[in-house]
């Protein structure tokens, strides 16, 4: 694939076209620079800060970031980069491409019952680099299935979405480690654009606190196990946010 390729929403990639690491990590590096100018917007939690651009040539839908900081007491780089949750009811793997590559459909429901549940099926490439600073990149694309009629027949059924998002954990000098996330969608279906651009920058800083009181079960779980001091018994003191 050329140097042209763009992250965007506003056409599925085909089975041919796949993007090599290299071509899509250059244009998820170039993306998560650029949101360092984007408009900023509302603070979240008093942790999670966002920002956005609006839809410009080869978009199909405006973008939206959210960017954090969090302490070794929150989550280490290693323990962010190994655990990653999704709000997903089910999920399949259609193909694996190669040890950094993979073909996912996922099927979400959401908490309103006005919203059928919607299906995105995505090219995942995942990097890391171990040189410092420490950096991880998790790269999703949106995929056409649709000319392999056997990995097509693999997908979720359901009212098909489209997004596409870059996120990146670096590790900060301070000790601390960053967690900036890009991200471009559409839900599909008859949900007004407007809506979806109003309601962006809420629900995905809401997965930074969501996806840290889920990992502090996890982590005090494996303490636990291991008969080392849990948070409930003046151990490590790890942050429980509740969802927005």
């Amino acid at each position: 694939m050329s140097s042209s390729f763009k992250l965007t929403i506003a056409q599925d990639i085909r089975l041919d076209e796949l993007p090599s690491d290299q071509v899509a990590l250059a244009a998820a590096r170039e993306l998560l620079e650029s949101t360092k100018d984007w408009k900023k917007g509302k603070a979240y939690q008093n942790t999670v800060q966002t920002c956005s651009r609006p839809k410009s040539t080869g978009d199909g839908a405006g973008w939206h970031c959210r960017v954090s900081e969090h302490s070794p007491e929150e989550a280490t780089f290693d323990e962010l980069w190994k655990e990653y949750i999704n709000d997903v009811k089910k999920v399949t793997l259609i193909k694996k491409i190669s040890a950094t590559q993979e073909i996912w459909s996922a099927y979400y429901e959401f908490s309103s019952f006005v919203v059928s549940p919607r299906v995105f099926t995505v090219l995942q490439i995942v990097h890391c680099e171990s040189t410092s600073p420490r950096t991880g990149i998790f790269i999703s694309i949106p995929v056409d299935l649709s000319s392999d009629p056997e990995l097509a027949n693999l997908e979720e059924k359901g009212v098909k979405g489209r997004y596409v998002s870059v996120e990146r954990i670096t590790e900060l000098p301070n000790g601390k480690t960053e967690w900036r996330m890009a991200t471009s969608s559409s839900p599909g279906g008859r949900i007004p654009a407007l809506v979806v651009d109003k309601t962006m920058p809420g629900t995905i800083s809401a997965d930074v606190p969501h996806f840290f009181k889920w990992f502090q079960t996890v982590r005090n779980a494996t303490e636990t196990k291991e008969g080392l001091p849990t948070a409930t018994t003046g151990g490590i003191n790890t942050v429980a946010a509740t969802t927005a």
